[in-house]
């Protein structure tokens, strides 16, 4: 039976539930226009707070799409010389920082920014094709209204809109104007205009006002090879310093590279192995949270990369520990303390009582061999290895010796080795080999779980033990060892192979094979120094040098220049000084005078302050710009780079064809001597100027 207005009821509460549900959408609509409306304010806000960039020479992009996204915008993208900065504007009231964490309220929005953060780290990876170095690309939460707030939250910083334009300007400019160009076009055609009625409100800001402005085109497809050289015209004139931490696309590229294990960066002279060796220590330290070793043989390299590191990534200064080998196995027994001596004239003493000891009629006194010989045996062949037992010696493949020992040969070797340790130890004291193998010896018996990577320069140069010492500090994980280096440039007698060490790159080797350092009257005037060069490659291979598949750039040919008196040569060598000095582009501390020895470089600095030239040894130099000639060694000048190279009192019979006869052991001292030169010729970018007497 049917209830008399049963159905009118029914209708009733349907049409009451249809009210309720439309006003509960028209609320929601409502708190969403507002939000929009709020959204809207603020980014205009932070539009007309960042209008005055423009003003000195910085690119803003307002409300661009996401990429990969139809809908969803960023608010602003900004790029000037001290980076790219993705800017997204937050209205909230409430805002709590802890933990790296960050709460709106009661609400924990760190996924939120944490998104920002992927947006940033995606960006970083495009714009390394333009040669872009991880860490310039900047991820910014700006709270609307605020002032005086500076944190970070996922490698997102958080800043107040009062503070953003300061903290956009506080880096120092790293980027050149065209570099800022190229960065630009990219940018643009990573962050599209948005879509219908979005693009019809599409700004550009310029200084005091925002203007509407139709979507930009797209840029045309740039010719790779004079991409390349555009980037590398922006720095030229620059101090030396910045372009000796600058990248190009491949090499950008490849700091970003992830390998599953101990890796392997090579090339010839001048293909910016440091330099990528630099920027990935940055990298990795950024992305692991971690701590980064960078070491080196060389003593006074750390201390001008650490400048470099100030100049391009100051947020990682204190992340990045920049110390030679001999230093760090230093400190870590003192951390222990584990007692040692610091190696002094003990050990000069104590090897010429051993050798005064031999007798005349020893193998090892043949007229073929020097005493300085046999001491580079044992130090670089029998301690740099570690060996404790002349069996291990007698079947050693001697990797870098070219003279073959008889058993008989090795055994007086290991007999002046072990007269040798025991009056080290009856006077307390020990040598530098000594040092690192307690050090190694330490770690293997209680590990360091210090640093997330190890970055080894001039690996070439360093011993087994050395080697083995480092790689113990990461062993084997991911992105944990990289070793750079070029065996081409090995100036040390002896060597070692990875297999030595039970280290596998298995693939993990790239080569580098683009010079941007010297021109190529410089390269191929270097080059001689090393043509009929054979050597054995760390990894095991028989090899002459990598070879260069491109040089950028060209110049003047450099020369050698003859001298028949001292005084002849000194009168030359400081008119090469005030002539390169008064070259446009070109300041003093942009020049090195590269000695062989450092009696050499003790006698240039006097003669150049002699004639009222400042200078600066480079045991002194720490990368920072000056207007000072940089005088050193060429060993101490490994890692560097100057505008002009001067190399004084060359030895004429290094530059001559070698003797008819001639010794295996002498023809391995004139291959290290002439490799050596090579070093010095490739320090040159712009000029080079060679001194013989």
């Amino acid at each position: 039976m049917t209830i008399a207005g049963e159905s009118a009821g029914v209708e009733a509460r349907r049409q009451r539930g249809r009210a309720s549900e439309l006003r509960r959408q028209a609320d929601e609509a409502e708190q969403r226009a507002g939000r929009f409306e709020v959204a809207h304010r603020t980014e205009a806000e932070t539009a007309r707070t960042l209008a005055p960039l423009a003003g000195i020479g910085y690119h803003l992009l307002a409300d661009r799409r996401w990429p990969g996204s139809s809908t969803a915008n960023v608010d602003m993208v900004v790029v000037g010389n001290s980076g790219v900065w993705i800017v997204d504007t937050k209205a909230w009231r409430e805002v709590a920082i802890d933990n790296d964490r960050i709460r709106r309220g009661q609400e924990d929005v760190t996924d939120d920014v944490a998104r920002l953060a992927d947006l940033a780290w995606d960006t970083e990876k495009v714009l390394a094709d333009v040669g872009l170095a991880p860490g310039e690309v900047h991820a910014v939460v700006a709270l609307a209204g605020k002032k005086g707030i500076e944190a970070r939250v996922a490698s997102v910083d958080i800043v107040g809109t009062h503070d953003l334009i300061g903290h956009i300007t506080r880096p120092k400019a790293r980027l050149s104007p065209r570099r800022v160009d190229e960065v630009l076009a990219a940018v643009i055609s990573h962050f599209p205009v948005m879509d219908g009625a979005a693009a019809s409100t599409q700004q550009v800001i310029v200084p005091q006002t925002v203007v509407p402005r139709a979507p930009e085109p797209q840029p045309e497809p740039v010719d790779q090879d004079e991409l390349d050289r555009q980037l590398l015209d922006g720095i030229l004139e620059a101090p030396i310093e910045e372009w000796m931490a600058s990248l190009d696309p491949a090499q950008a590229k490849l700091v970003r590279r992830s390998f599953n294990g101990p890796a392997r960066i090579r090339g010839a002279a001048g293909t910016g192995k440091t330099v990528v060796g630099l920027h990935r220590a940055a990298y990795l330290a950024r992305s692991t949270g971690g701590r980064i070793l960078f070491t080196t043989y060389i003593r006074t390299l750390p201390a001008v990369l650490e400048s470099l590191l100030e100049r391009l990534a100051p947020e990682m200064v204190g992340r990045v520990d920049f110390v030679n080998v001999h230093a760090f196995a230093t400190r870590l027994l003192k951390e222990r303390g584990i007692a040692f001596r610091t190696p002094g004239r003990e050990a000069q003493l104590t090897f010429a009582d051993a050798w005064n000891a031999i007798s005349a009629s020893s193998p090892l006194k043949a007229t073929r061999f020097t005493r300085r010989y046999w001491e580079e045996e044992i130090s670089h062949v029998i301690k740099g290895r570690g060996l404790t037992h002349f069996d291990e010696y007698a079947d050693l493949a001697r990797v870098g010796r070219k003279h073959r020992l008889t058993v008989d040969d090795r055994q007086a070797v290991w007999d002046l080795y072990e007269a040798y340790s025991a009056g080290l130890r009856e006077r307390g004291g020990c040598d530098w080999e000594d040092v690192i193998l307690l050090a190694r010896d330490a770690l293997r018996e209680v590990p360091l779980d210090r640093y997330d990577a190890v970055i080894v320069d001039e690996a070439q140069d360093l011993s087994c033990a050395m080697v083995s010492l480092l790689h113990s500090l990461v062993g084997d994980r991911s992105d944990g060892l990289t070793l750079i280096g070029d065996g081409q440039q090995t100036i040390y007698p002896g060597g070692y192979t990875l297999g030595e060490v039970g280290i596998s790159l298995a693939g993990r080797g790239v080569v580098l094979d683009v010079n941007h350092r010297n021109t190529a009257e410089i390269l191929e005037f270097a080059k001689q120094m090393v043509a009929d060069d054979q050597f054995v490659d760390i990894e095991g291979v028989d090899g002459a040098g990598d070879s260069v598949s491109a040089v950028t750039r060209s110049g003047p040919q450099p020369g050698i220049n003859h001298f028949r008196s001292r005084t002849e040569h000194d009168d030359a060598l400081l008119a090469r000084v005030e002539e390169v000095s008064r070259l446009v582009g070109t300041g003093r501390g942009d020049v090195g005078i590269l000695t062989a020895t450092n009696p050499q470089a003790d006698k240039v600095i006097a003669l150049l302050a002699d004639a009222g030239v400042p200078t600066v040894s480079l045991k002194n130099y720490a990368g920072k710009s000056s207007d000072m000639i940089r005088v050193g060694t060429i060993k101490r000048a490994k890692g560097l780079e100057f505008k002009q190279v001067l190399l004084p009192h060359v030895p004429a019979k290094l530059l001559a064809d070698p003797p008819l006869t001639e010794s295996e052991s002498a023809k391995e001292r004139r291959e290290l001597d002439r490799r050596e030169l090579y070093v010095g010729m490739t320090r040159a970018r712009d000029g080079l100027w060679v001194g013989v007497r």
